[in-house]
């Protein structure tokens, strides 16, 4: 997982978007699918057509009440929705996953999410709460990066390039991006593909 960011620019805040509780959300869903790029906020998988994705509250106390907003709304798989509803308070205190420091806090590490710190509970809360930890998870993961590394020693492309074609040609196929950023040593450009 990356540092989410939440731009002033956001699509949510020019239209003033909100969530209504029982109602139809389906416009902030799209937008939040926009922003995102098609990427689970949580587990960085690609959000596709036939995925469940649920618009989640991070803070889900906040949930039906004036202090929920555009900051505390992500676009997630169902299931790490799902998993996460129950737990928020056993998790306290937390890092948001807007936190400025976030990947100085929260480090990448031979496929792993892991806190910078092991005096640092509000990471390791967060990790926890989110399962960024998750054995199956970063199996996916590990896997998906192995056959992007296969895939780019074909193409004879250097790293940059191939990641910034991929986007450009198949951007569905571009996802883990914090894996690949670090992984490779490339920075995953949106701006290289259209909005849909």
């Amino acid at each position: 997982m990356r540092r989410i960011n939440k731009p002033t620019s956001s699509a949510v805040l020019k239209k003033g978007l909100a969530y209504k509780v029982r109602g139809d959300n389906q416009k902030l869903a799209e937008a939040l699918r926009i922003e995102q790029h098609n990427i689970c906020a949580y587990t960085e998988t690609y959000l596709g057509r036939s995925d469940k994705k649920d618009i989640e509250h991070f803070d889900p106390t906040l949930k039906g009440t004036g202090g929920d907003n555009y900051n505390n709304w992500f676009l997630v798989k169902a299931q790490w929705n799902g998993e996460k509803a129950s737990k928020w308070t056993s998790y306290q205190p937390i890092m948001l996953p807007t936190a400025n420091d976030f990947e100085e806090r929260i480090i990448y590490f031979e496929g792993e999410y892991i806190a910078a710190s092991h005096t640092d509970v509000e990471a390791m809360n967060l990790i926890k709460l989110l399962k960024l930890d998750d054995h199956e998870l970063a199996t996916e993961r590990n896997a998906y990066l192995e056959n992007l590394k296969e895939t780019l020693v074909y193409s004879g492309k250097t790293a940059q390039q191939f990641i910034d074609d991929l986007l450009s040609i198949r951007p569905s196929l571009v996802y883990f991006i914090r894996a690949i950023e670090e992984e490779l040593n490339v920075e995953v450009n949106f701006d290289l593909i259209e909005t849909k």
